[in-house]
């Protein structure tokens, strides 16, 4: 191609939605929308940033982070070596920016996450990033603005880009406890894990026209389900059609609505007194006269050993996926009937579901009355498909969370049995608004004013997991697994083919071992000599124990103290952890 080829080339540009070719200065000029079909071309942080604030009111926040490699990532190419390219192609630090504005004269903070980079993915930058915006936006007292741009978490992160979800929904619960208003802005595409926590947990959601939005991809939905997607499937009006959303904007409208938006949040009634935010990773200060020692400022025991001794072996990453896996291995039911007491199951979201892949109600531990909720498999082939493998629907995720606001309404704590390979993928899943229901479980747990206990089982996946997995403690039987994503998922999308799971498991750092040392994890339970199912009594009595350990102390913790130290918990998942994390590899 000539030079001059080149530069007529790049004065047109055609248009995805009705292949027009239109002239560049032209789509330039009508914000990069099609004046023929309407069609929104996906836009860049900065340009998305020149549009929606006012001239010369942008005051970038400061973006140097450490740099982090937590996993030694490496698939076809080092991790490192794709953050270089992105920088490279960018000219963007991360896959964020962020910043302080005003809109129609009203003072904001923004963040704006850009697709191009590494697919807008989460990671902990990311998370730390947004996080120290919407901090910003409390200090300043002023609303707080997501644009949202992402494929989901970070797969080269692992479990640390899984624990962001956390992390940005309780700086999101900081600013509504504050009366300050939060509002995200969903723009094509938004999937997996943001959509999943701050895309759809802030009080307003708007969506861009021509914007799709969904906790699963629709690749994922057609391979799992094998059924043809709906037409206009997961698109700003279906969102709107099913509840999704507030409203569909055009993009030549967004920012005046977003004006209006913040003319009524500042002229409403007075925000109430400021909460204290949390601090990144740093020493806090020590509350040692309200707080056992053994919980205070994420301090966690050793690795507990078995009865003689000796620590849990350590085996390959993929065998320990496939122990995770196995179908003789004990659910929810079977440790609520051997572990527990007196199980009595409560059912239904109150909604018009009872989803079976999650059971919960009141039992007793040690003659204490506990709320436990878990996800349920089966060992059968018909006990599988009747609980949908352990895949929780909408459905399941409000019934938990309505037996987890009644426990902190009835003064129990909550112990949470995670084995999912994630939340249900479906169709229908979708139009009932799945990415929704685990954000605001997510968002719920952060300020539940009771004690939480997670045990990860069996297969601890995704976003499913993590909706009954922000605690106070998380503990892992020995052969249990807790990813980002499946091995074989993030074979098929960083790897020439599925057949790499293996690799794709050891990668991940997915075992218990792998995300004790990462902090994710705060205890391991050993289990029986070869695994949990070949002795499931033995494993039931030291699951009790270990429960009991985590448990007990934290029935002591005042509840305000209770949920500042979960915060905390989940405030050091940034990118400064995980870069001390890299460097000590």
């Amino acid at each position: 191609m000539t030079a001059a080829a080149g530069q007529e080339e790049q004065l047109w540009s055609r248009c995805a939605g009705c292949a027009s070719l239109l002239y560049r200065k032209r789509l330039r000029r009508n914000l990069d929308v099609c004046p023929e079909c309407g069609e929104h071309s996906r836009l860049g942080a900065p340009e998305r940033l020149r549009q929606l604030v006012d001239p010369g009111s942008l005051r970038l926040l400061p973006d140097r982070i450490p740099e982090a490699d937590p996993l030694n990532f490496v698939d076809v190419l080092p991790y490192p070596h794709r953050l270089t390219a992105a920088r490279a192609a960018t000219g963007l630090p991360e896959a964020v920016l962020c910043g302080t504005a005003t809109i129609g004269g009203h003072p904001a903070a923004l963040a704006v996450m850009d697709f191009r980079f590494l697919g807008g993915s989460l990671g902990a930058a990311v998370g730390e990033l947004i996080t120290r915006t919407a901090e910003r936006a409390l200090d300043d007292r002023v609303p707080l603005i997501l644009v949202t741009a992402s494929g989901g978490a970070r797969m080269q992160e692992g479990a640390l880009s899984l624990m962001q979800m956390a992390t940005v929904s309780q700086a999101i619960a900081a600013l509504r406890e504050a009366g300050l208003l939060t509002v995200s802005v969903l723009t094509d595409p938004t999937y997996g894990g943001v959509a999943a926590s701050f895309a759809t947990n802030t009080d307003l959601v708007l969506a861009e026209s021509g914007a799709r939005m969904g906790f699963a991809g629709p690749r994922v939905i057609r391979q799992i389900t094998g059924r043809a997607l709906p037409e206009g499937f997961q698109t700003a009006d279906f969102l709107l059609r099913h509840g999704q959303v507030d409203m569909v904007v055009q993009r030549r409208s967004l920012r005046g609505r977003l004006a209006a938006l913040l003319a009524a949040a500042r002229t409403g009634r007075p925000a109430r007194a400021s909460v204290p935010r949390q601090e990144p990773a740093r020493h806090h200060e020590r509350l040692v006269d309200a707080v056992p020692p053994a919980v205070a400022d994420g301090q966690r025991p050793p690795t507990a050993a078995a009865d003689d001794g000796t620590q849990p072996a350590v085996r390959d990453a993929w065998d320990t996926v496939r122990t995770a896996r196995h179908p003789g291995r004990p659910t929810t039911l079977d440790y609520l009937d051997s572990v527990f007491d007196g199980f009595v199951e409560l059912h239904g979201d109150r909604l018009g579901g009872d989803c079976p892949a999650i059971v919960g109600g009141i039992a007793r531990l040690a003659g204490r009355h506990v709320m436990v909720i878990g996800h349920q498999k089966g060992h059968t082939t018909a006990d599988l498909v009747a609980r949908n493998f352990g895949m929780a629907s909408p459905a399941g995720h409000r019934k938990a969370l309505r037996l987890m606001r009644l426990a902190a309404r009835l003064g129990l704590p909550v112990v949470t049995l995670i084995d999912t390979p994630g939340a249900d993928p479906g169709i229908s899943a979708e139009e009932q608004g799945q990415a929704a229901a685990i954000a605001e479980n997510i968002l719920t747990l952060t300020v539940l004013p009771t004690p939480v206990v997670t045990v990860i089982t069996g297969e601890g996946g995704s976003g499913g997991a993590l909706a009954l997995g922000v605690a106070d403690r998380v503990l892992m039987l020995q052969h249990a697994v807790y990813s980002v994503i499946s091995p074989e998922g993030c074979a098929a999308i960083l790897w020439p083919d599925r057949s790499a799971a293996p690799q794709a498991a050891r990668a991940l750092r997915l075992t218990a071992p792998d995300l004790c040392r990462l902090g994710v994890v705060d205890e391991i339970v050993p289990e029986p000599a070869t695994a949990a199912h070949d002795d499931p009594a033995e494993t039931a009595r030291r699951l009790r124990a270990a429960l009991l350990a985590n448990l007990l102390p934290l029935l002591d913790v005042p509840p305000a103290m209770l949920v500042r130290l979960r915060r905390q918990r989940f405030r050091r998942f940034g990118a400064t952890r995980a870069g001390n994390q890299a460097g000590a590899r």
